[in-house]
């Protein structure tokens, strides 16, 4: 799937707490952002099924 890219603007506390969380985690703040949005569309029941597959797929190997 193509990815595309997108400005995001947020407090610095915010970011930093993001960066610690993916540190902790070993990946990227933009990994972290888009695995937590993943998460989050998926929990709410708005991530589409194909979308779904990929983040089951990428989860087995994190």
């Amino acid at each position: 799937m193509p990815r595309e890219s997108f400005l995001l603007r947020t407090d610095q506390k915010v970011l930093e707490a993001l960066r610690k969380w993916a540190d902790d985690e070993l990946r990227s703040a933009n990994g972290q952002l888009d695995y937590i949005l993943r998460q989050a569309l998926k929990s709410a029941g708005r991530l589409p099924k194909e979308t779904d597959k990929k983040l089951r797929t990428n989860s087995k190997r994190n």
